[in-house]
């Protein structure tokens, strides 16, 4: 892996794997007693979040206590920030501090990626989601799902499968990522939405578009519905939510025309009798529960692998998993990521 997580474009597919089997082998942890590993012990990792996702930043700091790491939650509210001070100067404070990684969340796009090459960070930085960019380890998290649900095992990708992208595709930095990774692991991605909320150039992604669901659902192995963002709308983008939710949203009556296998996705949050209908939302086929707990495991296994090399620090005081101790990072300490 490369020394920081920015883009879900940035894994190759070798890469990609080897995440989602370390975060199977990682996710055995909930099974046990003491839900933790020594393996981080020493280290610090900084949520800094100028954006508000209680969901992420939870999920973030639970993986990386379970990994006995030292955790910092930096919110933008009530902060320096909210005076006027620049990520730069926020970033060398928290270089100042000792932060080892750095896991930001950021309302314009291209920040993290600023944050990685700038140099205002001696450690590494991991994307938790940035404007209407990118939110990579979401997109690992969904095709962790995915392997699982679909009977896939460790070492393998998501060949063959195909996956139907439905709703808000011009302002979500999931569809983004999820197309990029999916496609990386060999998967047929279809993107469906109104015309209005196509993102342009979109003939240069690795998908199809569609502007009919009822069309992609037979042939669909997963469907992931997104959530509309009104928060990042200021115009019109559909005449109403009604209209919407017949054309676009997912009903009990759909999903019965999905194969007995597919599953049905959410990043949440849910936007309930709009892009999904609560019938299904409560249904055993739809997975938005388990993805919150599968967030944990992957945001471990990036965790681990980006800051637990050979020469980075204090080793763990018993054993790992196996197959993570077998395809941890040979890098020295300035070439870690988060």
């Amino acid at each position: 892996m490369k020394r920081h997580l920015i883009s879900a474009a940035d894994l190759t597919r070798d890469d990609a794997v080897l995440i989602l089997d370390t975060a199977e082998e990682l996710g055995r942890l909930a099974d046990r007693p003491i839900k933790k590993l020594p393996t981080l012990r020493g280290r610090t990792v900084v949520n800094l979040f100028f954006e508000d996702s209680t969901r992420t930043r939870i999920s973030f700091e639970a993986a990386a206590k379970r990994l006995s790491a030292d955790v910092i939650n930096f919110s933008a509210k009530g902060s320096s920030v909210s005076k006027g001070e620049s990520l730069k100067d926020t970033a060398l404070t928290l270089e100042a501090m000792g932060a080892d990684a750095v896991v930001i969340r950021h309302h314009d796009s291209g920040a993290p990626h600023r944050l990685a090459t700038s140099g205002w960070i001696g450690g590494s930085v991991v994307n938790a989601g940035d404007g209407t960019h990118e939110h990579p380890t979401q997109a690992l998290l969904d095709a962790f799902t995915l392997r699982r649900r679909l009977g896939d095992g460790p070492g393998t990708d998501l060949a063959g499968r195909r996956v139907t992208i439905v709703g808000d595709i011009l302002h979500s930095r999931v569809a983004r990522s999820n197309v990029h990774l999916l496609s990386t692991l060999g998967a047929e991605v279809t993107l469906v939405a109104p015309p209005t909320l196509v993102p342009v150039r979109t003939e240069s992604w690795p998908c199809e578009v569609s502007y009919d669901l009822d069309a992609q659902l037979a042939k669909s192995d997963a469907v992931m519905m997104l959530r509309v963002q009104r928060e990042r709308m200021n115009a019109a983008y559909f005449p109403t939510e009604r209209e919407y939710a017949r054309r676009y949203g997912l009903s009990g009556e759909r999903m019965a025309r999905m194969p007995e296998h597919a599953v049905v996705m959410h990043p949440g949050p849910m936007n309930r009798g709009m892009e999904i209908s609560a019938e299904v939302a409560d249904s055993p086929r739809c997975t938005a529960v388990e993805q919150v707990t599968n967030g944990v495991s992957i945001r471990m296994a990036v965790l681990y692998l980006l800051l637990s090399g050979a020469d980075s620090g204090p080793q763990p005081a018993e054993p790992t998993p196996a197959s993570t101790q077998t395809n941890a990072p040979t890098t020295t300490r300035t070439e870690e990521s988060k």
